[in-house]
């Protein structure tokens, strides 16, 4: 796990500038860094850096940027290939220096190109310079576990793994894409490829970046779309097979993640992914697997009881820390510092909190992320089960509102709220993405209006070719919300502390074996997760997972109204931001301003709308830490 950076580039860099660009992440490796700059021809110079987080090959042997034998190939990489063990047998003629997987890139680039990326199997972002083609390439890895920003400038490209290096960068110009900025305050983050900046994009998971005699081209290696729709023609028919396929699978997937040349470890909450992981570590390892998990002090939100109970049943080594308010409070101002592009699932700060606690013992954690989404567990998947089932009625009910004389009597605004939503869920293209239509205008006019934006939903669930519409949102899950939010919280929560996370569950064989598994075997009669269920249950007693989903909690109401709330309400006064020029100004301060009456026991007028001005605050605390310090 490591950062890297560099550029392609006529305008003149220096290794000084380089360097500094490289330091920006120190935090992401710690162990060791190199900065090389070559000439590519046709006044273009390349430079590769990168910051080392030592895993494999604790050795100098390790050292990045890291060339061929024949000089040809030059690469820096982040990530981990977990096959390279086998990789390395088959491309036994390349005359390896080193013990890790760094070495079997370049030797498996030289034996088949940059087709070599389907043989991996891993979380990678890496930059590859070949001499010989006058190419370099940029490559993400299939899920996007590992983060690449790059920004185009003319003829111009600079790239690295956090948005702070760019920013860095001599001539970097700071210019705010307003028309991503809605969708990012009702999703709360800013999905692939677009970023914050103008210019500036996010190589999508499974993309493929070419930079050859001036000319940029991207495209997908790995698709979901593509993948899923060719696997589901080969679905496993059998239970028990398909059961007993998957199981080995990710006993398979969880061995080749616990190679390590660091201490490592496992996060565990107590739910069936973490349990499940955990369970297989425990199974393979050689001494007990060191756990990690973090409780509340509200009983509503604590996990940790739970998770104690699987880690005394399964004889791991446990830590479990308790953390209060104040303790997840002290992190909020280091957000825009680790996320360094407006980013607010407040679950980054907790994660933090169990990464931090971690890295007091290991250096590699694994993790149960991607289980929800590939084998649907999140709570939505039963709403979009049930909204399938009331959609006709919802449009006979839609056409009724829309009757001359019903109309007029304003007949769809005295519907309960949900028969409204089902009502309104018209479009073919977002229909598993229902909510309330309120908190996309209030969005919308957070920014202005409609003019430019870009839609607050994802209208692309008709390119799955998927009728059942549970089936569709896990896609779009897998595709926006896995990658965006879920990863990039784990990456940038982890990497803080220097902490390199894996994920047994999106290992590429076992998702592109989860598109073979029939949904009735993921959902089964309203048992979410059911397959993935049945297997943990083979390591551990149901009794000790069957429970409700908790997950964490942070009291935004409470901090934006309280600790926050001057700060708040500073970043909402009308003059700020009519002189800032991004926001509507009039709107978003009669909206900060009701929201805060709200709790301080002013009249309830049904407009709750804490996650539009928690987003709202983050953003603006990432806006004077980066563009208008202050």
């Amino acid at each position: 796990m490591c950062g890297i950076c560099g550029f392609i580039s006529k305008r003149e860099i220096s290794l000084t500038q380089l360097k500094e660009m490289n330091d920006q992440m120190y935090h992401r490796g710690p162990d060791d860094s190199g900065e090389e700059i070559y000439s590519l021809g046709d006044g273009y110079w390349v430079g590769l850096a990168q910051r080392r987080l030592s895993i494999l090959d604790l050795s100098p042997s390790g050292h990045q940027p890291m060339h061929s034998e024949n000089g040809r190939i030059s690469l820096v990489y982040n990530g981990e290939i977990y096959n390279f063990r086998e990789l390395k047998k088959e491309l036994s003629d390349y005359p390896f220096h080193s013990h890790g997987d760094t070495e079997v890139i370049i030797a498996a680039y030289l034996k088949w190109g940059i087709d070599c990326i389907s043989h991996f199997n891993g979380m990678f972002a890496l930059a590859l310079f070949d001499r010989e083609e006058e190419k370099v390439w940029l490559v993400r890895d299939r899920m996007g576990k590992k983060p690449l920003y790059y920004w185009l400038d003319g003829e111009n490209l600079v790239f690295a793994s956090e948005l702070k290096v760019l920013m860095s960068c001599p001539g970097f110009t700071r210019t705010i894409r307003r028309d991503v900025l809605s969708r990012y305050l009702y999703q709360q983050y800013i999905n692939a490829p677009e970023s914050v900046f103008e210019n500036v994009y996010k190589l999508e998971p499974g993309g493929l970046l070419t930079f050859s005699r001036g000319r940029v081209k991207t495209q997908k290696y790995w698709n979901i779309k593509e993948v899923y729709a060719r696997q589901k023609q080969r679905l496993v028919k059998d239970y028990g097979q398909a059961k007993q396929e998957l199981k080995e699978l990710l006993k398979k997937a969880v061995a080749s993640r616990m190679i390590s040349d660091v201490p490592l470890g496992a996060f565990l909450s107590g739910g069936y992914d973490s349990s499940l992981i955990t369970a297989m570590a425990q199974e393979h390892a050689e001494n007990p697997v060191k756990t990690f998990s973090i409780g509340f002090y509200e009983e509503k939100y604590n996990e940790a009881r739970y998770a104690k109970q699987v880690a005394d049943y399964l004889g791991t080594d446990h830590t479990q820390m308790y953390i209060d308010e104040s303790m997840m409070f002290q992190l909020v101002d280091s957000i825009p510092q680790y996320y360094d592009e407006p980013f607010a699932d407040s679950s980054q700060i907790p994660s933090m909190l169990v990464a931090a606690l971690a890295k007091e013992k290991v250096t590699v954690v694994l993790s149960g992320d991607g289980g929800d989404e590939f084998y649907c567990g999140y709570n939505i998947y039963e709403n979009v089960a049930q909204a399938q089932l009331l959609d006709l009625p919802g449009e006979i009910v839609h056409g009724i509102c829309r009757l001359p004389g019903i109309k007029q009597l304003g007949l769809e605004q005295k519907l309960p709220f949900r028969v409204r939503v089902i009502a309104n869920n018209r479009n073919k293209e977002t229909k598993t993405q229902f909510g309330a239509g309120s908190y996309i205008l209030m969005a919308r006019r957070m920014v202005g209006g409609e003019q430019g934006q870009l839609p607050c939903h994802y209208e692309i669930e008709s390119s799955y070719g998927e009728s059942r519409w549970q089936t569709r949102r896990m896609l779009l899950d897998m595709d926006t919300y896995l990658p965006g939010d879920i990863l990039c919280k784990v990456d940038r929560a982890s990497m803080k502390y220097s902490l390199e996370a894996r994920c047994p569950i999106l290992d590429k064989e076992v998702m592109e074996y989860s598109y073979r598994i029939p949904h009735g075997f993921k959902y089964a009669k309203g048992d979410k997760k059911h397959i993935l269920k049945d297997i943990a249950y083979d390591y551990i007693p149901r009794e000790l997972l069957d429970r409700p989903k908790v997950g964490f909690g942070v009291p935004l109401d409470k901090w934006l109204r309280g600790p926050l709330k001057e700060q708040l309400l500073d970043y909402s006064e009308r003059d700020y931001l009519k002189k800032q020029g991004i926001f509507d100004a009039e709107y978003v301060s009669k909206m900060i301003r009701e929201y805060i009456r709200i709790g301080d026991g002013g009249p309830a007028t049904g407009a709750n709308y804490s996650k539009l001005s928690w987003s709202f605050f983050i953003f603006e605390q990432w806006y004077r830490k980066f563009i208008n310090k202050q």
